[in-house]
């Protein structure tokens, strides 16, 4: 099954700076203003590799790599490691940390079931990050994967690793902690690795990212710039327990604009066909409420076209989404946004999939805050909230052989670009 290894990462040295102002969050969070920013702080922060500029950004991005290299900010590891990566942070007013392995796994094909996606991906972020790993040959992020490990082997042996005081620690701005410890033990990392032989992974966050690295290593194939075995065959991934106790989840909502007849009576006309149909007077209560219905198994979505009110629909049973989707396994038909793009935005608002996957009419936060503002600022005509996605649905999509549709998860926190690096030269 899944074939993972220690490998020499790469990583800033102290003549580098301090490692918070070296590091950065993922780059397709982040603004120019605010990439600006981090360079103030110090040049060396891994933005300019990440997420290069330029009339040839690409070309930058592999000449500051090996400007940095030349000059000692950037080294290699003395010995093959593994990295324990822990990130500890606030979620729904608890404080939380998720503890997992960075490692190099072995790449295979969505076909062969050793690896399995759980959500469609763009194009467009593809050929950039193809680019970037064209001109740099190196990750300079991880994918976030999980494992099923019902006793719990490999986070024994994380914790028992993990006791003394980090390799690298710092906190960032939104109040997360992250600790790295760098493990070269040979025993240890012989445990480690043996622990995966009889396991599936299932891509959490970086689907972009694996699909990118399959295409790269075929390209370096075919370009006899590798061979089967060699560093191209890998790619770098945080891998966290399925069942890991911090293991967070947000929803991501979606918001409409720009539809040519709007009709809030007449929509929820239609949807009374599907949908129980509550008013609510309380906004501030909404994902309190939808979080009561969650836990009780059910399909509720809330319905904001703006002001103070709000409403509450929860899906009647599942039997026109299984007339709807016949092909399609139980699991994939139960998600909350297979129900609400299929009987809502897809049958009523006639948004089909691929105005979904362009964004015409559809936008997407994490953020409730953002999606009330919007619409009470008439940015957008309406906003559904929506329940987060369970790791167990995930998991069962992915073994079904399906994809969910984009935006489904928000695994949080993000991983911080710039702990640790994997250059493909070896």
């Amino acid at each position: 099954m899944a074939v993972i290894k220690a490998f020499k990462g790469m990583r800033y040295s102290k003549n580098a700076g301090e490692i918070k102002e070296l590091c950065c969050p993922p780059y397709d969070i982040i603004s120019d203003s605010q990439r600006e920013e981090y360079l103030k702080k110090n040049p060396n922060n891994i933005i300019r590799l990440e997420l290069p500029k330029g009339e040839n950004p690409y070309n930058n991005a592999s000449n500051i790599l090996k400007m940095w290299q030349e000059n000692g900010i950037l080294i290699k590891e003395d010995k093959p490691a593994v990295y324990i990566y822990e990130e500890e942070f606030t979620a729904y007013n608890k404080r939380k940390s998720i503890k997992g392995i960075i490692v190099r796994v072995k790449l295979e094909e969505f076909s062969k079931g050793v690896i399995l996606p759980h959500e469609f991906t763009l194009s467009k972020a593809k050929e950039d990050r193809f680019n970037l790993m064209k001109a740099t040959n190196c990750n300079f992020s991880q994918i976030y994967a999980l494992y099923m490990d019902e006793t719990h082997t490999t986070l024994n042996t994380i914790d028992k690793h993990s006791q003394d005081k980090a390799d690298l620690e710092f906190t960032d701005n939104d109040n997360v902690t992250h600790r790295l410890w760098i493990i070269t033990d040979e025993g240890v990392i012989a445990k480690l690795v043996s622990d995966f032989t009889d396991r599936k992974l299932y891509i959490a966050d970086g689907h972009h990212r694996y699909e990118t690295a399959l295409n790269y290593r075929n390209y370096c194939r075919e370009k006899r710039f590798s061979k089967e075995g060699d560093a191209q065959d890998y790619q770098m991934i945080y891998l966290v327990d399925m069942e890991h106790p911090g293991l967070v989840v947000f929803p991501t909502h979606r918001l409409v604009r720009d539809l040519e007849s709007f009709n809030k009576e007449s929509i929820l006309n239609e949807c009374k066909e599907y949908f129980e149909i509550e008013e609510k007077t309380d906004v501030e209560n909404m994902e309190r409420e939808l979080d009561v219905l969650y836990k009780q198994g059910k399909k509720a979505f809330g319905f904001f076209c703006g002001g103070s009110n709000w409403i509450q629909l929860v899906l009647k049973d599942f039997r026109p989404i299984k007339e709807l989707l016949p092909d399609l396994s139980k699991a994939s038909q139960e998600l909350d946004v297979t129900v609400l793009h299929t009987l809502i935005l897809e049958k009523i608002f006639k948004i089909d999939k691929e105005n979904m996957a362009n964004q015409i009419n559809l936008t997407y936060t994490k953020y409730f805050e953002e999606a009330i503002e919007g619409v009470n600022s008439g940015k957008f005509q309406c906003a559904f909230i929506l329940n987060p996605t369970r790791v167990t649905e995930i998991r069962d999509v992915a073994l079904a052989g399906e994809k969910m549709p984009q935006k489904s998860t928000y695994f949080y926190p993000k991983m911080i670009t710039g702990l640790v690096m994997n250059e493909l030269s070896d």
